[in-house]
């Protein structure tokens, strides 16, 4: 009677260890989707004759960083400089064992791309621009920038400024705030719109960085743009794409396709990189 009862036993014991790695393969599968951070872009050359913007994304052990440079069109060798940066930051990045003191590495870092930036450009003119974005495994987001590029989150359909340009109309709106210029002075300055901090000059002042990480809530899409895309498209126009409820490919390139759609007579290089945070 019992040998009558050991193959059923046997499967017995196959169905418990079944049931039992199907139970642990459910719960690693959850938390690999619970952390996961989604990542969209698109790009556009514009009317330019040469795509001088550089991005690239990647995730490690402790997070997920996404990097943006749009070389400055106006300079020679915008597109080694912005290649460059963003190489520089991602190769940086995957040295770290632990995501510490991420003020030191953005500082660092720069001012290795900038080192490097002026050293291959050997006395010619060039720089670009820079914006970088880590989110760490606790959802954080630790960042920094210099130059006009914009970093924002997109939550609850609107979108919230992160950095601030560095270009000169900064200046003059300072000198507005304190009565020295008038506010028509700031709308009319032809210079406004130059910028006074880039990577790949020797007079180079180092990246913002924020004061704290910012912390992330689930469906946050932290979003970089180079200037192409918000000279281009008002915040309303990229609000009404962005809640259409997609994934973030699919917005990245419906933000592209609204670009080219406009068909401005000197549209920019246009790129836009968006992380979305699934937990």
């Amino acid at each position: 009677m019992e040998l009558k009862l050991v193959p059923y036993l046997i499967v017995f014991v196959c169905i418990i260890v079944i049931v039992i790695l199907l139970i642990i393969r459910n719960i690693v599968s959850n938390k690999v989707e619970i952390r996961k951070i989604e990542i969209g872009n698109g790009q556009t050359i514009g009317r330019r004759e040469e795509q001088d913007d550089y991005f690239s994304s990647v995730e490690s052990n402790n997070g997920t960083i996404a990097v943006l440079a749009d070389g400055i069109s106006g300079l020679a060798n915008g597109r080694m400089a912005s290649t460059v940066a963003v190489t520089t930051f991602i190769q940086e990045f995957l040295k770290l064992n632990k995501l510490e003191n991420m003020e030191s590495f953005f500082k660092k870092t720069a001012v290795l791309s900038n080192n490097t930036i002026v050293q291959n450009l050997n006395g010619s003119n060039g720089g670009t621009t820079l914006v970088a974005a880590v989110i760490d495994e606790q959802g954080y987001l630790h960042w920094g920038a210099a130059g006009d590029s914009i970093l924002s989150i997109f939550r609850n359909g609107e979108f919230i400024a992160v950095n601030q340009k560095h270009i000169f109309e900064s200046v003059l709106k300072e000198k507005y705030v304190s009565g020295e210029i008038t506010k028509l002075e700031v709308q009319e300055n032809p210079l406004k719109k130059r910028l006074v901090n880039y990577l790949g000059y020797e007079g180079f002042k180092n990246l913002d960085i924020g004061n704290k990480p910012i912390q992330l809530k689930k469906g946050d899409k932290v979003c970089l743009f180079s200037d192409g895309v918000s000279d281009s498209l008002t915040e309303v126009e990229m609000e009404m794409i962005f809640t259409q409820h997609s994934q973030p490919y699919n917005i990245a390139q419906n933000i592209i396709k609204a670009v080219e759609q406009k068909r401005l007579k000197n549209q920019d290089n246009a790129t836009i990189v968006i992380l979305e945070k699934k937990w």
